[in-house]
Order: structure tokens, then sequence, then C-alpha cells
């Protein structure tokens, strides 16, 4: 700053006259007014900030975009499900398989509960095992593998099929070709008897199994085989089912109406 001009004098409200009065105004100093060390320190001293500043913008930065991020996948319908894509099933159809997941249109992906949406569909009958997965951007994938049938059991006019631990996943209105027949009561995974059944099913030789019309179960000690021919297999319980399999397929031959093999060291024959 430097003074101005004086411009007069004023008068001392005492009656007295005052000096002149000095008025100051501000004047920019030039570049080489600044000595050429004190500009390099203010400038290191601004990068040093900038570089001190650099990570906090950096960490705000990256802080609000995955915010965003976030927002845009679980808060909106941008990534919603737009597709149930259904794999591996034919017993269910697809449209079965979309009611049970019962994920809405448009639901978020990331949000889908995967093992909640598995157990639904697990509760279809036909359906033993089942997974699902993400396809992104918006496509829920469903990967079914469904119960294979070990053999029906008659139901009436109909013929329920069971899988090898005996649940009951379909029904039909006529005996299939290819499935043997269990005759129980009450066919279930929890029926000791549907269970008896299928064991001694799974015990049988090639031979016995191309002979057999049906398992009949009338007790857990009462098991019979009904071959061609109007041949019985007298089995009794379902214990050394191996054993019994392997004395009825050698006895095969023998001109016998019924074959007794509940015991197997001593078999007879009628």
């Amino acid at each position: 700053m430097s003074p101005g001009p004086a411009r007069g004098r004023t008068a001392d409200p005492g009656g007295g006259r005052r000096g002149p009065v000095r008025r100051w105004h501000l004047v920019r100093a030039g570049t080489d007014a600044v000595p050429p060390s004190t500009r390099r320190f203010m400038a290191r001293a601004r990068q040093r900030r900038m570089r001190a500043a650099l990570p906090w913008a950096v960490a705000v930065g990256v802080a609000a975009l995955a915010a965003l991020v976030a927002w845009t996948v679980l808060g909106t319908g941008l990534f919603g499900v737009r597709e149930v894509r259904v794999e591996g099933a034919q017993l269910v159809t697809p449209v079965q398989v979309r009611e049970a997941a019962a994920v809405p249109d448009d639901h978020p992906l990331s949000r889908v509960d995967l093992a909640a949406a598995a157990r639904r569909i697990g509760g279809l009958a036909p359906v033993e095992r089942v997974t699902v997965s993400r396809d992104w951007p918006d496509t829920l994938v469903v990967r079914v593998v469904e119960r294979t049938p070990a053999a029906v059991v008659p139901q009436g006019q109909a013929f329920a099929v069971v899988d090898r631990s005996g649940v009951v996943f379909r029904s039909l209105p006529r005996q299939p070709e290819g499935l043997p027949v269990i005759r129980v009561g009450s066919p279930g995974p929890d029926d000791p008897g549907t269970r008896a059944g299928l064991e001694v099913l799974a015990a049988l030789t090639p031979q016995l199994r191309a002979q057999l019309v049906e398992v009949t179960v009338e007790g857990l000690a009462r098991i019979s085989l009904t071959l061609r021919g109007d041949r019985t297999v007298v089995w009794g319980d379902a214990t050394r089912a191996a054993d019994k399999a392997r004395v009825a397929t050698a006895l095969l031959g023998r001109e016998a109406d019924t074959i007794d093999v509940s015991a197997p060291e001593v078999v007879t024959f009628k």
C-alpha cells in the first residue's frame, strides 16, 4: 500500500485544525516482488497439500461409486429377474417350477434367496435335487434332477410310481412297461413294507428280474415273488436278500410251482 495525495484538512471538533488526512489504496505487487525461493516454497507446499488430499478424494469417489452400484443392484429393478430358465425338467413343467420358485418379476436378482427358492422347488414330488443360481444380468437358472422310477404300486385303478427311496412322485392310469410291481398297502418312504419290498427288488439277479411279475409284501416276514408261469418264490423277510436271490436263481430250472428260500440253507419245493 502507498499513501495517496492529501485531499485537504479537516476541522477539529474542538475548534482547532488537524493535520492532513492520508488515504491508502492497495497496489498488486508484480511477480518479481516475491523472491524465487519463496515462490518455490509455496509451490511445493501446494503440491504437498494436493498429494495429501488425493487419497481422500479417491476414497470418497470410490465410496460414492460403490454406493451407487449397490443401490442400482440391490434397490432397483435394473438388474431384476426377467427370466427363470429351467433345465433338466421332464416330469414337471417350467411353469410349475417358476410358480414353486415364487420369485416375482423384476425382483432384484442379487436379493433372491437361492436356498429358499431351491427348497420350494424341491417340494415338487418329482424333484429329487435342485440347484438355483444367478446368470447376470437378469436370469435365474434352475437345474432340476428328477426322481428315477424304481417300481409301481397298484392303487385302485391307478399305479403309483415310487423311486428307490419309496417316494411316490407320480400316478399313472396304466402299468408302465419295464417297471416291476410291488404290492404294499400304503406306499411311502416311511412305510416299512415299501422299504422291505424295494430292498428285495434291489437284490434280485437279472435272471430273477426277467421272470418277475410282482413282489408282494403281506408283512415284514411274509414277502414273496410271483414269477411268470404262476410260480412263486417264498422269500420270508428282507434279510440275507443276496443269498436268497442267488439260491432262487440257481433253482429256476427245477420243476416246482413254489420255491421256499426263506431259509436259504434249507430250500423246500412244492
